[in-house]
């Protein structure tokens, strides 16, 4: 987002450098708008040689296929989030593991920094949650990977199949 207006006292913005960029900064109160990116999380949620999806429901991408995913609340560490985002789409009980990889999410309509995890199931039995139309189990040779919902989903998939699984 992109202020023209200070958020805090409503008189007009100026460009200047600040901070080793240029930014926009209020002549009279002082604000300074830094560009700071949403931060969401994901879960490659694996049983065997299955890897488990969602298709989404909402935007953006509706209908394409992701990994289970959403965005960190301010107040929540990031495991948490991404077991309660879990829970909400797919309905699984899950064990949050180690981060696989962290990228930069410059495709979607809120860019940011997308951090994947290693995820467990507790239960394995999926179904579609708020925002999701369906839950499906895929292995590497039944993988929609034409409708994949986001560039770096392709490079998480084949990575997790390269590594042998």
């Amino acid at each position: 987002m992109n202020f023209t207006y200070c958020p805090q006292c409503t008189r007009a913005l100026e460009r200047k450098m600040l901070y080793g960029r240029e930014r926009s900064r209020c002549p009279n109160c002082g604000f300074i708008h830094f560009r700071e990116p949403k931060f969401s999380v994901g879960g490659l949620v694996t049983e065997g040689d299955r890897v488990l999806l969602i298709r989404r429901a909402v935007a953006p991408r509706i209908g394409y296929w992701a990994v289970p995913s959403g965005f960190v609340e301010y107040d929540e560490q990031p495991r948490a989030a991404l077991a309660r985002e879990i829970k909400e789409e797919t309905g699984l009980d899950v064990v949050v593991e180690r981060v696989i990889d962290v990228f930069a999410n410059a495709d979607a309509t809120k860019p940011g920094v997308f951090m994947l995890f290693d995820v467990t199931p507790i239960n394995t039995e999926p179904t579609p949650g708020d925002d999701v139309s369906e839950v499906r189990w895929f292995t590497k040779d039944d993988m929609p990977w034409s409708h994949l919902a986001f560039a770096h989903m392709e490079e998480i998939l084949r990575g997790y199949w390269n590594d042998g699984h």
